[in-house]
């Protein structure tokens, strides 16, 4: 699992997303998408050919989020404090 501090992350890196139940607004121009709707609409939502940084103010969801996506192709990488 690739993991990046928070305070490390730049948009030009790739896009945030935020998936706690109410956008936390840590970084500008980021796409909230809640835990449960990206892990059943990821197909629709994400695209495989671009890089995701995955945060959650807890952690814990994010991980999970993060380790589901890579199973399904998706270059994501887990966001921490």
């Amino acid at each position: 699992m690739k993991k990046i501090n928070l305070n490390k992350y730049n948009e030009n890196l790739g896009t945030f997303i935020d998936i706690n139940n109410e956008a936390s607004n840590v970084v500008n121009n980021f796409i909230h998408i809640p835990y449960e709707k990206i892990l059943v609409k990821h197909s629709e939502l994400l695209d495989k050919n671009k890089k995701y940084y995955i945060y959650c103010s807890g952690g814990i969801r994010s991980k999970r989020v993060v380790s589901i996506l890579e199973i399904y192709g998706y270059d994501v990488t887990y966001v921490y404090k």
